[in-house]
């Protein structure tokens, strides 16, 4: 579904960066698609001992993905949860945060102002305005509520997008998912996903989404959406009745928390634009075949779009935006020896599934 161009946009946007735990590269690309509608964050210091990568896909529009790139991991630091070290409750709370934040008058107007920039500078470069390297809005007061003006009953934006975001704080990664991007660990070689696509067939979403009051057809929520969770979308949160975690449509993210090991390579955060072309399994073969021929981990996320981007629009498969982050851990660590891939979730859904 979506709209596509005669000839695919190749350029694109890749950054690298390192510090003495961590190292990542990422790279995103327009494609096919008439517009680009992903965003991402890359902050090796959102604190002086936490790492912060995180893909947002946007669906119906790009200025929901842009608001989430740019705010998110700020909420993230502003959580009373995150002082006291509970990360998992932090990321959480964030994922709700964006939609509260994108209502009312300063909702409006900072989705306006996304906007405007969107318009004035097209393609790969808003991806450059909008993703941020250090914490330029992590101080800014938290006044949202309070801003009045003529659209304070802005009740928040149609469109929306996918999150997920990953956390690494010395040997604990925190992985939180609301949508279709996804996840993956490499241990040892051996593909293991740390979050769950959140598609409506699933039988935990499709039970809520019923039970809301909505339907599936063609296997989208309500003919439309063919995800199941996502930040905006405000037409599917319309359920007075019910709390923000039981909508239709969800921002409420699985939550999974995983101790480090010795055997952990690397870890991949991607939007469906790559999963739909490769599997978890393959794609870690892919990554660790190209680790020693490239320059560069962004090198690497640059060959994984060439490689997933189809040589025309017939099936569909291959002509999405593409963004993903490739984070490798540094060698030697003081990590615990093997350990299980475990999780703790603060998601009321089933268990995230690891492969």
């Amino acid at each position: 579904m979506g709209v596509y161009l005669s000839t695919p946009k190749t350029d694109k946007l890749s950054e690298n960066g390192e510090n003495d735990r961590l190292k990542f590269g990422l790279s995103s690309m327009q494609g096919w698609r008439a517009s680009m509608e992903d965003a991402h964050s890359a902050l090796l210091d959102l604190d002086s001992e936490t790492a912060f990568f995180g893909v947002f896909d946007g669906h119906g529009g790009r200025v929901v993905a842009k608001f989430c790139a740019k705010y998110l991991h700020s909420q993230v630091l502003k959580s009373e949860a995150y002082s006291t070290g509970d990360l998992g409750s932090a990321v959480h709370r964030a994922f709700f945060r964006m939609d509260e934040m994108m209502r009312g008058q300063r909702g409006w107007r900072e989705l306006s102002a996304l906007g405007d920039k969107i318009n004035k500078f097209s393609g790969m470069i808003e991806g450059l305005i909008w993703s941020p390297r250090g914490s330029d809005s992590n101080n800014q007061q938290d006044d949202w509520a309070s801003e009045e003006g003529p659209h304070s009953d802005f009740a928040g934006p149609t469109c929306g997008c996918t999150a997920c975001v990953a956390l690494i704080r010395n040997n604990q990664l925190i992985v939180a998912n609301a949508g279709d991007s996804r996840c993956v660990i490499s241990r040892a070689g051996q593909a293991y996903n740390l979050s769950r696509d959140h598609k409506p067939e699933l039988a935990a979403e499709r039970e809520r989404i019923m039970k809301a009051g909505g339907f599936i057809h063609m296997g989208r929520v309500n003919g439309s959406l063919n995800l199941s969770r996502a930040i905006g979308d405000v037409e599917f949160k319309q359920n007075k009745f019910l709390p923000p975690e039981k909508q239709i449509v969800t921002a409420n993210p699985d939550i999974n928390v995983v101790e480090l090991c010795d055997e952990d390579d690397f870890v991949v955060v991607a939007c469906d634009g790559i999963w739909d072309c490769m599997s978890s399994q393959q794609l870690v073969n892919f990554i660790h075949e190209h680790l020693n021929k490239e320059s560069s981990l962004s090198a690497v996320c640059e060959k994984v779009l060439d490689r997933c981007l189809a040589p025309s629009t017939i099936t569909g498969e291959g002509c999405d935006n593409m963004t993903m982050i490739l984070v490798q851990f540094k060698k030697p660590v003081n990590r615990n020896k093997k350990t299980e891939v475990a999780e703790q979730s603060t998601s009321s859904a089933d268990e995230t599934e690891i492969q």
